[in-house]
């Protein structure tokens, strides 16, 4: 369907010169007014009538014409948040560093950002301005809230299969980045100089990679050059947006394919810097058990079944606990002093990286702690373990590390029989393992023997 867009770009265009617009009838490209979310017409038609520009744009453009089913809908116009939140009575402004409006309608809750510029030059000789756009000392933008025109805003937007207008009113899409173009080419490409980009917000390193594996596109080579070497600029993320973002990479249903793409830019080193040196070591496991765990976590997604951030999480961490905990035990402390302490340790440093909330790091924590109880099933112990409200989780993560090549001596098949068994054969199952080698250690301590009277 896409291909009759070619012909329309027959005038090459630079890589940072998106000046001109190029309006395309949607009708050729099979997009209706009706395709679109009935309020974000309402929306859209509301702000027209006011006198205002509006459009449909971003990724549910995009999800349209590739014949996807679009998440949502979001509108940008040239209506400022005050006057957008004048015209809806159920709305309200949002956000610091971009200043957004939500309106809200009974099941669905619609965006409303207003255009923003991109003339850097005009905004660093306006007094008045100076406060509205603020950048750190690396270079990211911190607050950006200076507003302009739809070619502005166009400019402004990270990636050029994002950066398409669509209006309703009269069926047309606004392209001014040749994104259509890049659609058809199934190509990921940032707007403008792609290193500055990144540094003005680094997560749109995240972004390429995410969208690059979520929509099977490849990465243009001038947006992928520079991202090995920005990579560092990651660290620059508050903990709360990383943590944020991570959900969006691995919780999608394409966690597989985007955790190598991390991988082939250094990414994933920022984002679980504990682990990193561990994946790149030939003697463990780790790469194989991250690998395997977004592989299923994937399988989950697509099936329709419950995923959760403390798995993955759980996942992610494990080698880095692992080994601290294998640490302690060669220093002399028990295995379940070792783990916790370890357990404790990993998690604080994690989270200032990514701020990992309590009600995922408790259930975390509880996972790693039935990877020492699972063993011992003996007698009664299997009984208590199979009601524990972590025990699935710990179940799978026990086939995990059985599916990343650990031999765990058949213990994911043994729980996989056990649930399958029936009350008379569970209790046999936990008896016999105690008749061979799941009895309780004895005291090494020796016994004092009474001394003898003469």
């Amino acid at each position: 369907m896409l291909e009759r867009i070619i012909k329309f770009f027959d005038k090459k265009q630079s890589q940072s010169d998106f000046s001109d617009r190029t309006v395309f009838d949607a009708r050729q490209y099979g997009l209706t007014p009706k395709m679109i979310s009935r309020n974000a017409h309402q929306v859209v038609e509301t702000l027209q009538n006011a006198g205002f520009e509006a459009y449909v744009v971003g990724g549910s453009v995009r999800d349209l014409l590739l014949g996807l089913k679009p998440k949502d809908f979001d509108v940008a116009t040239n209506a400022e948040p005050t006057e957008i939140k004048s015209l809806f009575r159920r709305s309200r402004i949002i956000g610091r560093r971009f200043q957004i409006v939500h309106v809200q309608f009974s099941r669905e809750l619609i965006e409303v950002t207003t255009f923003r510029s991109n003339q850097d030059s005009d905004i660093k000789a306006s007094k008045k301005n100076a406060p509205l756009r603020q950048q750190s000392k690396s270079g990211m933008l911190t607050r950006d809230n200076v507003f302009g025109s739809v070619t502005d805003d166009a400019e402004r937007r990270d990636l050029t299969v994002n950066a398409l207008y669509y209006d309703p009113s009269d069926n047309t899409i606004h392209d001014f980045t040749d994104g259509l173009k890049d659609i058809n080419k199934r190509t990921i490409r940032m707007i403008g100089d792609p290193a500055t980009r990144f540094r003005e917000d680094p997560v749109r390193l995240l972004r390429v990679a995410r969208f690059t594996a979520k929509l099977g596109f490849s990465i243009e080579p001038r947006t992928a050059k520079p991202m090995s070497k920005r990579a560092r600029d990651l660290a620059h993320i508050s903990p709360p947006r990383f943590f944020d973002e991570t959900l969006k990479l691995f919780m999608s249903g394409n966690g597989a394919s985007t955790y190598k793409l991390l991988c082939d830019h250094q990414l994933f080193d920022q984002l679980v810097p504990q682990v990193a040196h561990l994946i790149k070591d030939g003697s463990n496991n780790a790469a194989k058990l991250i690998e395997q765990a977004f592989i299923n976590t994937d399988i989950r997604i697509s099936s329709n079944k419950r995923v959760t951030p403390a798995f993955i999480y759980a996942a992610l961490l494990w080698p880095a606990v692992e080994k601290l905990a294998a640490y302690y035990t060669d220093r002399g402390s028990s295995p379940t002093y070792a783990l916790s302490k370890a357990a404790g340790e990993v998690i604080a440093k994690q989270i200032s990286v990514t701020a990992i909330p309590r009600r995922f790091t408790m259930p975390m924590r509880e996972i790693w702690d039935l990877q020492l109880q699972l063993p011992r099933r003996g007698g009664h112990r299997a009984k208590r373990l199979s009601e524990n409200p972590r025990f699935r989780a710990a179940y799978d993560f026990i086939l995990l590390r059985e599916q990343a090549g650990e031999d765990l001596a058949g213990l994911g098949d043994w729980w996989t029989q056990y649930q399958e068994a029936d009350e008379e054969q569970k209790l046999k199952m936990s008896e016999l393992i105690s008749n061979t080698g799941n009895r309780r250690r004895r005291s090494r301590r020796p016994r004092h023997k009474k001394d003898s009277k003469d």
